[in-house]
């Protein structure tokens, strides 16, 4: 393959993106970080969000053939091979997590070498095939990089502040990929990757992606309360334009604007045609059974249970955060 090959093969308008949540991060954080310790950072993110992307093409070559979207992907093109994608992936995942512990400090080492982990084993490996809440427990890992930008400047990983972000971030990313998703169910049907639209259809993903843009917007309020001011993104208004969206029949495009990317988005009208989930061995044309559906309801249950627990526990400790400032400035 190319250089140019290879360079795809890092998913760059991904690392853009984690690049950019990284700096945000270090910028807001307290304490003061050498510009080149500050580029190596921020550098090692980068590759390490490239090798992650490596390794999510290696393992995905089979469904990114089936995909319309993804079929011209350098793997499944031929253009490079899947041992190659392997390789590749691996060594940059040990260059970025190395570079980071020497050059920065291990705990935004750490965070990176988790980081890459969840993406490849828990995303990739299980969670993209097995259930519907795939990106949203999968999201963790690109709202991560704040956390490690933030370990980078203070050393610490524990900061409410920092997870904060990661919430904003985490809450993004369902919404956002859904939208996205609206528009390939036909190619997620056709992979049997379980993809919100799939399994429930598109009236029932504008309403999540209505939900979770309300709930995003609430917890841009953190930030603010830890004393730290941060704009968001018009994504989550073209995001609730698309949940609102009702009109049957015809073509609709919906622009999406989001800090990174601007795309655009048809949907298909004219009836729900909710697809089946496409478990293992079922065809997207095949009914489930009762046992199937409470498994996968059970399934549900378990994952947004999870969903609900983390983002009490993060309001609850900026709250406890926020009394002790106020209890702090009125003393």
């Amino acid at each position: 393959g190319s250089v140019d090959d290879y360079f795809q093969l890092l998913k760059p308008r991904v690392m853009s993106l984690v690049v950019f949540t990284s700096l945000a991060a270090m910028i807001a954080a307290p304490g003061a970080l050498h510009p080149v310790i500050a580029v190596i950072a921020l550098l090692c993110v980068a590759v390490g969000a490239g090798a992650s992307g490596a390794l999510n093409q290696w393992y995905d070559a089979d469904i990114d053939a089936i995909m319309t979207r993804t079929r011209t992907r350098p793997v499944p093109a031929g253009l490079i091979s899947r041992q190659s994608a392997l390789e590749f992936g691996s060594t940059l995942a040990l260059f970025s997590v190395l570079t980071m512990a020497f050059g920065v400090g291990y705990v935004p080492a750490l965070l990176l070498a988790a980081t890459i982990g969840f993406y490849v084993f828990v995303y990739t490996m299980w969670l993209k095939r097995w259930t519907v809440q795939n990106i949203v427990i999968g999201g963790a890992a690109g709202a991560l990089p704040p956390v490690i930008g933030w370990a980078a400047v203070t050393g610490n990983a524990f900061d409410p502040a920092a997870w904060s972000l990661f919430l904003l971030i985490f809450l993004w990313t369902p919404p956002h990929f859904w939208a996205l998703a609206l528009a390939g169910s036909e190619d997620y049907a056709r992979a049997k990757v379980p993809m919100y639209p799939v399994v429930h259809g598109s009236r029932a993903t504008r309403n999540q992606i209505l939900g979770y843009s309300i709930i995003m917007t609430a917890s841009a309020i953190a930030p603010w309360a830890l004393g730290y001011l941060f704009v968001r993104g018009f994504g989550c208004r073209a995001l609730a334009r698309i949940a609102r969206e009702r009109t049957p029949g015809r073509l609709a495009p919906v622009r999406l604007l989001d800090p990174v990317s601007v795309r655009i988005v048809h949907r298909r009208g004219g009836g729900e045609a909710r697809r089946p989930f496409p478990d293992r061995g079922l065809r997207p044309d095949m009914e489930l059974t009762p046992e199937e559906k409470r498994k996968l309801s059970q399934r549900n249950w378990a994952m947004a249970g999870m969903l609900v627990a983390f983002v009490i526990l993060v309001f609850v400790v900026t709250l406890v955060k926020l009394g002790g400032n106020i209890a702090q400035r009125g003393m």
